[in-house]
């Protein structure tokens, strides 16, 4: 298995340190990197054996035909992770959490 990150994803993973940090969702910066990274993990090890779904048409401007998964990463938050696939390559292409993706599902 191959985990591949989008350019933008990549992108939005580094601020996404930053934006934790700088939002007091953490204490200390090395405590948001520490909690970006455990979601890099969780994606890169695990995103084949989670529930696939199709992804809803709003997320289409990201990609075709995408699939998606579910992380639970606390009580209060679970990151939306959109890919295509093929044969054994995981292209993700978004990366949305439940305060800003999840009105778009049924």
């Amino acid at each position: 298995m191959k985990v591949v990150f989008d350019s933008l994803v990549e992108d939005f993973l580094y601020d996404l340190v930053e934006i934790l940090y700088e939002k007091n969702y953490f204490e200390f910066y090395e405590e948001a990197d520490d909690y970006v990274s455990g979601l890099v993990y969780d994606i890169t090890t695990s995103i084949p054996y989670k529930l696939q779904r199709p992804a809803p048409p709003h997320f289409n401007r990201y990609g075709k035909n995408m699939s998606y998964v579910v992380f639970k990463k606390n009580n209060y938050t679970q990151w939306y992770v959109f890919f295509n696939q093929e044969d054994d390559i995981y292209y993700i292409r978004y990366i949305g959490n439940n305060h800003t993706c999840a009105q778009y599902f049924p």
